[in-house]
């Protein structure tokens, strides 16, 4: 069997990157072995312009933003279920200090932050002693169900092969690669936080970083929000809400904890005034790296292995824009932002073990 290009991982990474190539006429093979808590299919899904506690802009996201809202509402169109819809972050300010940061930074960043109208609409709901800030635009995608489509899509096409990718089965040569009976151009990681062993890749700068969250289901609350206050509520579905995350840089296994899920119930019967209930807990392991810069492209030296990787908490906004980028750069040579281009790597990458 011969191919395009291989890629191995199905996140959001994959499949934004094999959407691109299989658009523009090029075979595509997908290898993923569908683990239920990968990083994409625990995410909140959110889109968020402003970011940390400081409130400044994402990186490059006056670009990456209006690119991601044009590319998953035609991915949306093409799969024929609606993917991405806007869904602003009202920010309960915990403290009187962070009232006073949120009103220092409105008149910097105007684009993006106001304050809400009719605010005291959101007691019913919610007890809080200080105002609420919002972010607007913020969108909210449903990556579930890109996820499950596209699969099916890939299936469909006979380009999915269900299955753990094993180095062992690999031979790598400088024009291509051979993975058991298949022969490829090229074999493109977007393995997530597998690439954190990857032996290709392994040098490049991740930094291992663990996130929970709960789902919990609030009858009676609106899903018209993402609604902040240290913790985040996300529309999940129906009355349900993703609730999180943390950010655990130091941990020993990438197990729901009892001590993260005691501390956000305890959380939400403080903040809220509806009655919940906790209906799945999640944890994963995520992609992230030191620079918060994604990893795209081939590697310095062999040519035939690519990488398509390292995009943290930010993937809803980096893939779309990278994976245009990225494919654009395999079909028609045309080059790929120097800040995301993994050959900034090259001296680590070209070392020899």
């Amino acid at each position: 069997m011969n191919i395009d290009y291989l890629i191995v991982g199905q996140g959001i990474c994959g499949t934004f990157l094999s959407h691109e190539l299989l658009k523009a006429g090029k075979s595509v093979l997908v290898i993923d072995e569908n683990r239920p808590y990968s990083s994409t299919k625990v995410a909140s899904g959110v889109i968020n312009p402003i970011t940390g506690r400081r409130m400044v802009r994402t990186w490059e996201i006056e670009k990456l933003m209006p690119y991601a809202v044009e590319a998953y509402t035609a991915f949306g169109k093409e799969l024929n279920v609606p993917l991405i819809r806007q869904c602003n972050i009202l920010d309960f300010h915990p403290t009187p200090q962070m009232v006073l940061a949120f009103a220092e930074r409105q008149p910097i960043e105007k684009e993006y932050l106001n304050i809400p109208e009719d605010a005291d609409q959101w007691k019913q709901y919610f007890n809080y002693d200080f105002s609420i800030g919002e972010i607007n635009p913020c969108w909210l995608i449903d990556l579930n169900t890109l996820l499950t489509k596209w699969r099916e899509h890939l299936k469909q096409k006979h380009a999915l092969l269900e299955q753990v990718f094993h180095w062992e089965d690999c031979k790598v040569a400088e024009d291509h690669i051979v993975y058991q009976n298949i022969t490829a151009q090229k074999i493109i990681f977007c393995e997530g936080v597998s690439g954190f062993v990857n032996p290709y890749f392994e040098r490049l700068p991740y930094a291992r970083n663990k996130g929970q969250a709960l789902i919990v289901r609030v009858p009676g609350l609106p899903q018209s929000n993402i609604f902040k206050q240290g913790n985040v509520m996300v529309p999940w579905k129906e009355d349900l809400f993703w609730v999180g995350s943390t950010y655990e840089w130091d941990f020993t296994d990438t197990n729901p904890s009892s001590d993260f899920r005691n501390k956000a119930e305890a959380h939400l019967k403080h903040w809220l005034r509806l009655p919940f209930e906790t209906v799945d807990h999640l944890a994963s392991e995520r992609p992230a790296n030191m620079e918060r810069r994604p990893f795209v492209g081939l590697h310095p030296v062999t040519g035939s292995i690519g990488v398509f990787n390292g995009m943290g908490t930010k993937g809803c906004s980096l893939a779309p824009f990278f994976s245009k980028e990225f494919a654009d750069f395999l079909v028609h040579g045309t080059p790929i932002n120097p800040l995301a281009d993994v050959k900034r790597f090259t001296k680590i990458l070209s070392r020899v073990n």
